[in-house]
């Protein structure tokens, strides 16, 4: 069995989705997992790779590599981050819906990147991304083997983590402190 096949065989037994591995010269091996949709696992309900489900894996990773005769010097197991790669079709199926950014691996109209909303093609064969140019919406229709790069682009929401118990404090007067809207600008 070579390295890789050990390497996936293992982090799949163990229940978690192989997102990526990659293999420097100077032996660091990097594993990337993630947790698989609707699976319960012992550290918790939480939607996100735990430290704790690293180190599981970790220490599995390092037994079986040891088995194997594997060549390494440094094991590193992670989560994919919130800009996760799509490398499979299922992921693309998975994060429908969602906003990514992709790079072609050939230009298409003088450009090779693109951000936009991720879609399956109304034809049902193939992929869209719906994005802005800055006047209209358009639609590029693309396969699979036509990308280079994708990944997804990560969502920060600070204000979600207010107290729920607690409302937020009003402004005094209107206009005291006006909250910054998604366009940047001003709420009034």
């Amino acid at each position: 069995m070579s390295w890789s096949q050990a390497v996936e065989k293992t982090v799949t037994g163990l229940g978690y989705e192989l997102v990526d591995v990659e293999r420097s010269a100077g032996g660091l091996l990097r594993v990337y997992i993630d947790r698989v949709p609707g699976k319960t696992y012992p550290t918790g309900g939480q939607e996100f790779v735990t430290v704790e489900d690293c180190e599981a894996v970790t220490r599995q990773l390092q037994y079986v590599l040891e088995v194997e005769n594997v060549d390494y010097a440094r094991l590193e197991v992670s989560s994919p981050g919130l800009d996760r790669p799509l490398k499979t079709a299922e992921h693309y199926v998975r994060f429908a819906g969602q906003q990514v950014q992709i790079t072609l691996k050939l230009p298409f109209q003088g450009r090779k990147k693109y951000e936009g909303l991720l879609q399956a093609a109304d034809a049902g064969e193939g992929w869209q991304l719906v994005f802005h140019d800055g006047k209209v919406d358009q639609v590029l229709d693309f396969s699979l083997d036509e990308v280079r790069e994708a990944r997804l682009v990560p969502v920060l929401d600070f204000k979600g983590r207010r107290n729920k118990a607690a409302p937020a404090a009003e402004p005094s007067t209107p206009g005291d402190a006006g909250e910054e809207t998604t366009d940047g600008g001003q709420e009034e």
